[in-house]
C-alpha cells in the first residue's frame, strides 16, 4: 500500500512551482496532482483551496521574503522614503530572479492577461500596506476628502510603477539584469519627484531611457 506523507505548507509550494515548470501546464486537478506527489489530498486542502489561491500566495511570498530580507538590514530602517522603495524594487526583483521561470510561467501562461494580474492580488495588497508605511510627502491640500483620494491615488500609482517594473524585467535581455536596475532607479526617482512637484528634469530622463530601449508598454 502507498505510504503519502505528510508535507509543510512551504514544500507543498516548492512542489507546485516544480509541477507546473517541468510539466509546462498547470494540474488537472487537486486529487490528481496530490496522488502524482505522493501527498493526502486533504494535506492539500489544509493550506489552499484551489491552485488560484496558490499561486496568488507564491507573489504574496515572493514580496514578504523580500521585506524579510531588507528588515535584517541595519540602515534599511533608517532610510527615507525613496531610498526604502528603491531598496524594496532591487531586493524584489532579485527575488523574482531566483524564481524567473516560475514568474514568466506564471504570467505570460494565460492569453487572458486579466486572469494573469489576480494572481497578483494578494502581493498588491501587502504592497500597498508597504506604500502606506513609507509614510510619503505629499503636497498638503488641507482638505481631508482631498488627502483621502491622494493618499489612494498614490497607492495606485505606485501599483502601476511595480507592474511597469515586473514587465520590463520580465522582458530585459540585458546582463544581469541591469537595464531593469537603471529602469528602478529613474521611474522611483521621477515618481518621487512628480509627487513633490519637480517632474520635469526626472521625467525627461526617463522618458529618454526608455525611447532608448523602445519600451512596449502592452500588458
Amino acid at each position: 500500500m502507498e505510504t503519502k506523507k505528510e508535507i509543510t505548507e512551504n514544500e507543498l509550494i516548492t512542489k507546485y512551482m516544480d509541477f507546473v515548470l517541468t510539466k509546462g501546464h498547470h494540474p488537472e486537478s487537486v486529487y490528481k496532482f496530490a496522488k502524482d506527489q505522493h501527498i493526502e489530498e486533504s494535506t492539500f486542502y489544509r493550506f489552499y483551496s484551489s491552485f488560484e489561491q496558490i499561486e496568488k500566495e507564491i507573489f504574496t511570498l515572493f514580496f514578504k521574503n523580500s521585506l524579510e530580507l531588507l528588515e535584517k538590514s541595519i540602515d534599511f530602517k533608517d532610510f527615507d522614503a525613496r531610498n526604502k522603495l528603491l531598496s524594496f524594487y532591487y531586493t524584489f526583483v532579485e527575488v523574482l530572479t531566483a524564481n524567473r521561470s516560475y514568474v514568466v510561467f506564471a504570467l505570460n501562461n494565460d492569453k487572458n492577461k486579466l486572469k494573469s494580474l489576480k494572481k497578483l492580488t494578494g502581493l498588491k495588497f501587502f504592497f500597498n500596506e508597504f506604500i502606506k508605511s513609507l509614510a510619503i510627502e505629499k503636497i498638503d491640500f488641507k482638505e481631508e476628502r482631498i488627502g483621502r483620494f491622494q493618499d489612494k491615488g498614490t497607492e495606485e500609482l505606485f501599483w502601476i510603477q511595480l507592474l511597469l517594473i515586473l514587465k520590463f524585467w520580465m522582458e530585459d535581455n540585458s546582463k544581469a539584469f541591469e537595464k531593469t536596475d537603471i529602469f528602478i532607479e529613474k521611474s522611483v526617482h521621477a515618481t518621487f519627484d512628480a509627487i513633490n512637484t519637480q517632474p520635469v528634469k526626472s521625467f525627461i530622463d526617463l522618458g529618454k531611457f526608455l525611447l532608448k530601449e523602445k519600451m512596449d508598454f502592452k500588458m
